[in-house]
């Protein structure tokens, strides 16, 4: 079994940024799993934000490229989520997601609302 945890979020101007965090504890060994991020907005579905499977090896939604980063620290059993330059349509749930083969689990979320 898998906990993940989510910290970070917060409210931020348009423009601002924000590093969302995930930790992982329990029976996990947690450089194999494959770990990403989904957002879900109010009265919308849950979608995709990013990937990353090695600390080299991501990828991300076309709406998030280039201003998003996704990356991973092995040691801490944590994946981070780097957010610049950010837009209103970027409010909403973060969700923290590992998987590994047929087993998936997800963090409870956090929320990033983005106001001016």
């Amino acid at each position: 079994q898998v906990q993940l945890v989510e910290s970070g979020g917060g409210l931020v101007q348009p423009g601002g940024s924000l590093r969302l965090s995930c930790a992982a504890s329990g029976s996990v060994i947690f450089n194999i799993y494959i770990m990403s991020w989904y957002r879900q907005a109010p009265g919308k579905q849950r979608e995709w934000v990013a990937t990353i499977r090695s600390s080299t090896n991501a990828n991300y939604a076309d709406a998030v490229k280039g201003r998003f980063t996704i990356s991973r620290d092995n040691a801490k059993n944590t994946v981070y989520l780097q957010m610049n330059s950010l837009k209103p349509e970027d409010t909403a749930v973060y969700y923290c997601n590992a998987a590994l083969n047929t087993k998936t689990y997800w963090g409870q979320g956090t929320q990033v609302t983005v106001s001016s």
